[in-house]
């Protein structure tokens, strides 16, 4: 499936193609912080497949509590969030956050990951498979 999205501001734009059935929802506590909300929706999409078609995302290098590092690219000028990636030589994948895709009511999760961080007041999302860690 062919998405295009972009920060809020507009000055960063996108497009890739993703397999939606790949949709997922993160919980884990990182995630959480970053977005300042419950949880993070993302799509991958192989860097081949990516392509930013306007500006330059910044990056925040984060390391997970594995020592994994990751770039997450956002917007410098509104802050969006637009995708995370490892970081250094190899192929990449990115995680494109759904709620920058113009295409995001077609993106639904199918799985959810790091549920044992997931907020007590969240519903739980059924039919969706859940694992407790990644």
């Amino acid at each position: 499936m062919k998405i295009d999205g972009g920060c809020h501001c507009g000055a960063i734009t996108y497009e890739a193609e993703v397999d939606p059935e790949k949709t997922s929802i993160c919980h884990c506590t990182d995630c959480q912080r970053l977005t300042g909300t419950a949880f993070r929706v993302t799509v991958p999409a192989p860097e081949s497949d990516y392509r930013i078609i306007s500006g330059t995302p910044k990056d925040y290098i984060k390391t997970g509590s594995s020592g994994a590092k990751r770039a997450q690219g956002f917007c410098g000028n509104c802050g969006s969030h637009l995708y995370a990636t490892s970081v250094g030589d190899g192929p990449k994948v990115y995680g494109i956050r759904v709620g920058t895709s113009r295409q995001r009511e077609e993106l639904v999760p199918r799985k959810q990951v790091w549920h044992r961080s997931a907020l007590h007041w969240l519903p739980e999302f059924e039919g969706m498979t859940t694992i407790e860690e990644q």
